[in-house]
């Protein structure tokens, strides 16, 4: 017998379309490439990703087709993002940091038919686009009046300009949730990057378990600052999580120094912010160097790769913020553990909570996780035996990208990580070796 529930399809337009209904002026704030503040709010960037669906179908953009992107964290991003996956288009966000060989082929696998790029990566673009060979048209994330004046890009346009050619008018499709939404490309596999395509079942899902108290805690009063880029593993989900709970958003751009950080941490009150452990290495720097505070920033969560011990210990003791470890990777969207202590470690003295803070966290729910010897054979969660780490979820991928790969699951559907890890008895796991 099935429960008599209605049957509504998760899908990624409905984080956006909540947002709007019911945080429309709640702030979106970007560093532009350009240069200065630009200052929107959830209901602007819902109606413009509207016009940007309608843009796209206008030149024969259809649900599967992926559209790329080489671009920083800035509104226009943003409603790429929800434009894109919101009308049933996969987006594609490619990596910048790449070697430009990897680039192009990431870029014909995932047969690219548009191509947004901010004014940052132009050059780089220009100096592949004869070697993209499904690429129709590239888009530069600026208006006309910052366009540059030559090109080796034949009609390449602006995209303020290709926006108006939209109406607001656009109505979400419905479709199955298991419909593709997003595809990211992982580096950290032996030979070609392989890509994992998520869902809008399986973006959702894992949104919803990041906002919940243990992981990311997100919640309409946060003031969050998403410093890991949206090429990166797709900014580790904050994006989803901050339209979903309304909470106001600050999107860096280009500039992540310490200084620029700063400002954006003070003149906006972020209270919660992530990224990996050199962004804040940078930070703490410029902190002590000028004997600067943090006057709102309350959490900070960092993964990526291990935190020194001495980055957590110096937030929490010198400036009050609450640290916490994270683990993931491309291949579970990412989030796959989060650090929190448990009930009753609050109390515990200084170098006991950092010796559980340094490790990289416990499971989220919906997560299961284990360590195996080579012959598959489980280990003990006791803190001292190291195995491959294995996970398997509704938000870790099944297969690659074309089948890339071949089966990359074992028997029992569990994900081999490729890390070393142990597991203590509490639940924490910590990176040994990968």
């Amino acid at each position: 017998m099935f429960g008599l529930m209605q049957d509504r399809p998760l899908l990624i337009s409905n984080m956006i379309t909540h947002a709007a209904r019911f945080h429309g002026n709640r702030e979106i704030v970007s560093r532009l490439v350009e240069g200065p503040i630009h200052t929107t709010n959830y209901a602007e960037v819902e109606r413009r990703a509207r016009q940007l669906a309608n843009a796209l179908a206008g030149m024969g953009i259809k649900q599967g087709d992926r559209v790329g992107t080489l671009a920083w964290n800035t509104f226009r991003h943003i409603e790429i993002w929800y434009a894109v996956s919101g009308m049933g288009a996969i987006s594609h966000t490619l990596n910048p940091r790449l070697f430009p060989d990897q680039i192009v082929y990431i870029a014909n696998h995932a047969e690219d038919r548009v191509l947004f790029v901010d004014l940052t990566f132009l050059p780089l673009v220009e100096g592949i686009i004869d070697r993209l060979t499904s690429v129709e048209a590239v888009v530069v994330m600026t208006d006309r009046t910052h366009m540059p004046t030559s090109s080796k890009i034949r009609n390449l346009l602006a995209y303020e300009d290709f926006i108006a050619q939209g109406s607001a008018d656009f109505q979400w499709p419905q479709f199955d949730e298991r419909t593709a939404s997003s595809l990211c490309y992982t580096s950290g596999t032996t030979g070609n990057p392989k890509g994992v395509l998520y869902s809008h079942r399986s973006t959702t899902i894992h949104s919803l378990a990041c906002n919940s108290p243990d992981v990311l805690a997100i919640g309409s009063k946060d003031c969050v600052l998403p410093v890991v880029p949206m090429f990166h593993a797709n900014a580790w989900s904050l994006p989803y999580g901050c339209a979903m709970a309304g909470a106001k958003m600050v999107l860096p751009g280009a500039a992540m120094d310490g200084r620029s950080i700063h400002e954006l941490l003070e003149s906006q009150q972020v209270t919660f912010t992530a990224a990996v452990p050199t962004v804040w290495l940078g930070l703490l720097q410029y902190l002590e160097a000028g004997n600067l505070g943090l006057s709102s920033l309350k959490r900070v969560v960092i993964g990526g790769s291990a935190c020194p011990r001495s980055m957590i210990e110096a937030f929490e003791t010198k400036y009050g913020v609450d640290v916490s470890h994270a683990w993931g990777m491309t291949e579970t969207s990412p989030l796959g553990t989060a650090g929190a202590l448990l009930a009753g470690m609050e109390s515990w003295d200084l170098e006991k909570r950092l010796d559980v803070k340094t490790k990289q966290g416990r499971a989220v729910f919906g997560i299961e996780m284990k360590i195996t010897q080579d012959d598959g054979a489980d280990l003990p969660h006791d803190g001292k035996a190291f195995g491959n780490l294995k996970v398997r979820g509704p938000w870790v991928v099944e297969k690659y990208f074309k089948g890339d790969g071949g089966q990359v699951l074992d028997a029992q559907g569990f994900f081999d990580t490729g890390d070393v890890a142990t597991i203590d008895p509490y639940g924490y796991m910590q990176i040994t070796d990968r």
